[in-house]
């Protein structure tokens, strides 16, 4: 465990509860992930600006493959909201999001106000894993 500053490395921390071997990068990428506590809908686009701007040397394609590595591990989730586009999320429990078309943002909604009656069956050999649900919205 990493002392930085007299506080907890979160990131660092968050990495070793995963058994993910704690790179510079990785270290780095998820100081900026989880390092106030506060959970992430982000894009990698979006990551790496924040990395490049902390001083972080590290290029988009290593980006990618480390929220891959984080989702692989089960510390974030890939929200796709359309075939084109990625957002990735801190928060692992099952909860809808908010699409915000105007800004391009994603939030969580409120789980207590969705209402799922039934789902289908799922093929033979197979059980759901998750349920996305991604509601979109346009401002009026």
């Amino acid at each position: 465990m990493q002392v930085v500053s007299g506080t907890l490395n979160r990131g660092a921390e968050w990495l070793s509860g995963a058994g993910l071997r704690p790179t510079r990068q990785r270290v780095a990428l998820a100081e900026l992930l989880v390092g106030d506590g506060e959970d992430r809908h982000l894009t990698a686009e979006e990551l790496y600006a924040s990395a490049c701007n902390g001083g972080e040397k590290v290029s988009l394609a290593t980006v990618y493959n480390t929220l891959r590595a984080f989702c692989d591990a089960g510390l974030m989730r890939e929200i796709t909201v359309d075939g084109s586009k990625s957002y990735f999320d801190t928060n692992t429990t099952s909860h809808p999001h908010f699409y915000w078309e105007d800004t391009q943002a994603v939030t969580d909604a409120p789980i207590d106000q969705l209402y799922i009656a039934q789902l289908p069956d799922a093929p033979e050999g197979t059980e759901i894993v998750n349920v996305g649900v991604v509601i979109r919205l346009r401002r009026v």
